[in-house]
Order: structure tokens, then sequence, then C-alpha cells
């Protein structure tokens, strides 16, 4: 069995990406890896060559910043990546530049890989999430967040990036067949230093608006308001090993009153019907076997 990673990645050390985490959490999985990294301002490409790892592959690519709609220039990135992974790959393991694996899941996942290998019904495993935000202490866990999402597909060309990177499809635009794995992606998108978080922002939005909208809704201010998330819970686990330095060195401070959560109406009907009826009313990108 083969199993290749691959991940996309600009600008790492402007706007503080895990990705030398992120890579590292899947490495010991997969026996090699792409990494697509666009052309920086920074030292992102020295930044992949320290890992040091014989399994990296880096690819060089140039995102097209006249696509300024849906994020689809993050499909576009992450496609030049797929089409770099080899034709001998059975899996194909996607980590994007803020999320990380714990370890705790490489043996379950190495199972789960040999039994559905040879599956031609599963097209990927989907994984759930936890969504830090503010610091590596809290969680959101209102229905904005996203639970669960693909990130091992099969190594099937008529496979490609969705939308803004998200997820998957097949063939003209059919949802993936995914068993759930008993795994967890971290995701650090939101833990960042106040001021590197608003610029990352800026930089973001740039893949979804036009500078009329950024300037009006986000380029105002100097630093990030925290403060304006409707509700989090304290986090009670470990973080991945791969984190470690990382939450070490942590230099801003966010503190949280998760008794004052900010509830809408709408999110109060919703976790009605899934505390009581067990229903999750929400946006699914796949099909669950």
């Amino acid at each position: 069995m083969k199993v290749t990673g691959f991940t996309i990645i600009k600008d790492a050390l402007k706007f503080d990406y895990p990705v030398v985490e992120a890579i590292n959490s899947i490495l010991p999985l997969c026996d090699d890896f792409i990494v697509a990294v666009g052309k920086s301002s920074d030292n992102t490409t020295q930044l992949i060559q320290n890992i040091g790892s014989s399994k990296i592959r880096i690819v060089n690519t140039e995102w097209d910043h006249t696509v300024r709609s849906g994020g689809n220039v993050l499909a576009v990135e992450t496609n030049k990546a797929l089409a770099e992974i080899p034709v001998d790959s059975d899996w194909v393991f996607y980590i994007q530049g803020d999320e990380v694996l714990h370890e705790k899941y490489h043996d379950e996942l190495r199972r789960v890989l040999l039994l559905y290998k040879d599956d031609k019904k599963v097209d990927g495993l989907l994984f759930s999430y936890l969504h830090f935000y503010g610091s590596f202490d809290y969680v959101g866990s209102s229905s904005k967040w996203y639970d669960y999402e693909i990130r091992i597909i099969k190594n099937n060309k008529n496979i490609y990036s969705y939308r803004d990177a998200q997820g998957f499809r097949k063939g003209n635009n059919v949802k993936l067949n995914v068993k759930q794995v008993d795994a967890c992606i971290y995701h650090y998108g939101w833990v960042k230093a106040p001021e590197v978080m608003q610029q990352k922002l800026i930089s973001m939005n740039k893949h979804w608006h036009d500078d009329e909208w950024i300037n009006e809704h986000v380029a105002g201010a100097v630093d990030f308001d925290y403060s304006s998330i409707d509700e989090l819970q304290r986090f009670s686990g470990t973080h991945p090993e791969v984190m470690s330095t990382r939450i070490r060195e942590k230099n801003w401070k966010f503190d949280y009153d998760i008794s004052h959560n900010k509830f809408s109406f709408k999110e109060t009907i919703k976790k009605i019907l899934r505390k009581y009826f067990g229903w999750d009313v929400g946006y699914k990108n796949y099909k669950i076997l």
C-alpha cells in the first residue's frame, strides 16, 4: 500500500501558518509528500526544505490573484498538487497548512487504509474536526464550524478539489462516497497573534471579494477582534506533539468567558434540533457509506 500526502502553501512565515507541523503530523503515514509552494513574499520554500525529509518534493506554482470569487484559486492550486500524485499511489492524504493530525490516530488510520484500499465503493475517508479559536485553549462550538470533511481520497484522477478546496467531488460534480474514521483534524487557522490574524484575513478575503468589499469590511482594523465570536468551549484534551513548541512560544493572551456565549435565534433552533431530534441541519459535501 502506498500513501502520498500533499498540501498547498503560500506566505507561510508572513501569516504564521503551522504548515511544518501540518506536514510532520501526517508524514509518518505517507510514503512520499507533495508540497505545492505558491510564489511567496517570504522564505516559505526554505521553510519546507528545512523539514529535511527525503519524502518531500516541492512543486513551485504561482497563484492567479485575478481569481477573486468563491475562493476558487485555492481549488486551482490544490488540483495542481493533485496532478503531481504518482500513479502507483493507492491513497492521497490532503492536509491544509493550518490543520494538524494528532499522533494518537496513526495506528487506526493505518488499519482503515488497509481495510478499504481495495474497496471500490469507497472514494475517501471522512474526519471529524476541532476548530481552535483565539488561543489553543478554546474551540468553536456553534454550527458555523464544519464538523466533518474529507481529507483522504483514493488516487482516482476523476476526483478533484471542489469550490474553495474545502472538500472534493468526482466526475460531473458528484459527491464522494466515504467512510467515517475515528480520527480528528485539529484546525488552528484562527489561532494567531491578533495583528497577524488581521493581515491574514485581509489577504484571504482577496480570494472571495473585491477591494471595495475588503476596504469596507475588514481593512480598517490593525488587530483582529477575537471577542466577536458567538460561542466557544474550553478545550480539555491534548494537542498533537508536533504543536508543543508553537504552543509554548505563543506570545499573546486570549481569554473568553464561556458563560456569556452569544446565541442567535437560528443557532438556538439548530442546537435544539441536534440535541433532541438528532437532526444535523447543515451542508454536507459527501455521502457516508
